[in-house]
């Protein structure tokens, strides 16, 4: 299977997004109020990435949750001769 390659980037509106790598089109985006941007005083873009970062692992988590362990698949194997 390819591995697909994403990339985080501001948008002209000043959200962050995450897209895949030679696309225009984003998959994801955050958008930050004007006080929490004070507040974070230039710091947004690493919030984002771990938002990011926590999201995709949120994703590979649930998954693996949906592959069948490889003892159900043992199950249904038969041996033919």
């Amino acid at each position: 299977m390819a591995l697909t390659e994403f990339e985080l980037i501001m948008l002209d509106d000043g959200e962050v997004a995450l897209q895949r790598s030679g696309t225009d089109e984003p998959l994801v985006r955050i958008t930050f109020s004007p006080e929490v941007l004070d507040y974070l005083d230039g710091k947004h873009i690493d919030v984002a990435k771990s938002m990011m970062d926590a999201g995709i692992q949120a994703v590979f988590e649930i998954n693996e949750e949906r592959t069948p362990a490889a003892a159900d698949l043992d199950d249904k194997r038969h041996t033919l001769h």
